[in-house]
């Protein structure tokens, strides 16, 4: 399979979103909005891109998505429960169908031994199910964020081709 650009996702979501009059949201916390600007590139993505939120803080994934401080602080921040969380609190503050979020450790610093930088956890909601996936992207803070926008987006199209 080739590897999708994310221009080649978010075109692919201009056309699976719309066949289901569904539209998409995104909650982001170390791509930092990039998945949002990704979308909101192709002309015509307000038919399907419904919001962004931008939560790079822990109060702001609190406050924003209703991401619980007690599950931030037993799982941490980068972890399988935030992402589920931040993908099923997009849904809740907006009015998509459909959600991507992204929490992870771009670096330089910040990994520890059980999440190094490059550890990035990923969640998607579709069709009222979560799904969710751990990553670990080589290279610099710009090559971890763009990996991670780029696999989140072309997950997300999978995910929704699956869907009868």
């Amino acid at each position: 399979m080739l590897l999708m650009t994310p221009q080649d996702s978010c075109a692919a979501l201009a056309r699976l979103l719309p066949q289901r009059g569904w539209m998409m949201a995104s909650a982001e916390s170390c791509t930092g909005g990039l998945i949002a600007a990704a979308c909101t590139d192709l002309a015509g993505s307000s038919v399907w891109f419904e919001r962004g939120f931008v939560t790079y803080s822990n109060a702001a994934k609190s406050e924003l998505l209703g991401v619980a401080p007690q599950l931030i602080a037993q799982h941490g921040a980068v972890s399988e429960a935030v992402a589920r969380a931040m993908a099923l609190g997009a849904l809740r503050h907006s009015q998509a169908q459909v959600a991507l979020a992204v929490t992870g450790i771009a670096g330089p610093g910040g990994g520890t031994p059980d999440k190094p930088v490059g550890t990035v956890w990923l969640g998607w909601s579709v069709d009222s199910q979560v799904h969710t996936q751990m990553q670990r992207f080589d290279g610099d803070r710009a090559a971890v964020r763009a990996a991670a926008v780029q696999h989140g987006l072309r997950r997300l199209v999978e995910l929704l081709s699956q869907i009868r």
